[in-house]
Parts: structure tokens; C-alpha cells; sequence
């Protein structure tokens, strides 16, 4: 089942709450985080993450929803296809796909399959699948997913300078991408790689 940017959007922020120590936002903190001025819609999104078995309502009504508890054994999502060349959109399909221990972050993580030969110099080739650690920060020269004016996202490597973030490829055919910092949000940190050989 596909999931539009907006549930996708809505599926992040409960992600980003996880820590069991904090509690799950309500209805009208989520729409105020999405800008949202009707419960109505925002009902809709939530039963297409119930749908998509990402989400659960939780006991009472107070709180509305929870991510559904799962654990690495039982896969991370795979959230579809990102650029390792032009840009194009990451598109979240919530299909659980497993990955061993060994590659995934000490926090939230998913899977993108690579679209592209731009990072082939880092041996990262086009159809190979991606462990994407979420972080909204990364040390320069960190291979990251770039979300680029809140609509398309890219893999590259990412070097900050002041007034300017500089995505690189890894294709000595292909020029670096050179962006305003408001323009550029990083959604995670690439932690590991996965590669099938089937024809």
C-alpha cells in the first residue's frame, strides 16, 4: 500500500516521538504540526497508517494512535526509490523488509532502494538497497538522504559551509549540487547496504 507525502509526513512524526518516555502526540498537537485546521482530514491519514498496519488506536481517546511495536526480526519499513543521480521523490510504500543487526543505527531506521549510478564510486550502484538511519544532522562527508525544497530527496555526500550545503556525487561524469542551507533538510545517514545478485 502506497502512503502519500502527507501520511508519510504524519507516520515521521510519530516515529520521531518513539522514545517510550514521551507520549504519543495528540490529534491537535498533530495538526498543528502539519498545519492541519480540520480533525476530518487528518482522521483519513490516520486510518490509511491503521491500513497500512503502522499505526494503532490506542485506549482511550485521549491520545488517539501509537506506532504499532515492532522489532528488527521483523523488518524496518522500506519506504521505495531514491535518486543516486537527478533527484526524485522517496515515496513511502510501508512494507517491512529485513535487515540484519549489523546494519542498522541505534535509532530508527528504513530502507530506500537506489535509483542511479551517481555514487558508484562509493560502490553504491543503481537497484542496491540502502540502511538509512533517521537524523535531521550529519558530520560533513556523511552519505545522507537530502530532501531539496520539501520535494524531492537525493543520496550524496554532504559537505556544510556557511551560507551554502554542497552535495556530492560519487561519478567523476557528474557536478556537485550546491544548495542555500534553507533549502536542503536531512532526513538520515546512510548505515549500511544491501545488494541482490538475481538477475
Amino acid at each position: 500500500m502506497k502512503l502519500t507525502r502527507r501520511q508519510q509526513e504524519i507516520y515521521r512524526i510519530l516515529r520521531d516521538n518513539i522514545d517510550h518516555s514521551q507520549l504519543p502526540p495528540t490529534y491537535e498537537e498533530l495538526c498543528s504540526l502539519l498545519g492541519l485546521k480540520s480533525r476530518g482530514s487528518l482522521h483519513k491519514h490516520i486510518q490509511a497508517l491503521v491500513e497500512a498496519g503502522l499505526v494503532e488506536p490506542m485506549a482511550g481517546l485521549k491520545r488517539g494512535i501509537r506506532l504499532v511495536e515492532s522489532s528488527a526480526a521483523e523488518g524496518i519499513p522500506y519506504l521505495g526509490r531514491i535518486a543516486a543521480g537527478r533527484p526524485i521523490e522517496a515515496v513511502n510504500q510501508a512494507q517491512p523488509m529485513q535487515v540484519p543487526d549489523a546494519l542498522l543505527g541505534k535509532g530508527p531506521c528504513y530502507v530506500l532502494q537506489v535509483c542511479g549510478d551517481s555514487m558508484i564510486d562509493e560502490g553504491i550502484y543503481d537497484g542496491d538497497y540502502v540502511v538509512i538511519e533517521e537524523q535531521a544532522q550529519a558530520r560533513d562527508g556523511d552519505i545522507v538522504v537530502a530532501l531539496i525544497d520539501n520535494e524531492e530527496a537525493t543520496l550524496k555526500r554532504i559537505e556544510q559551509r556557511p551560507g551554502q550545503v554542497i552535495l556530492h556525487a560519487a561519478n567523476p561524469s557528474m557536478s556537485a549540487m550546491i544548495y542555500k542551507p534553507q533549502q536542503v533538510r536531512i532526513q538520515g545517514v546512510l548505515r549500511g547496504l544491501l545488494r541482490s545478485y538475481a538477475k
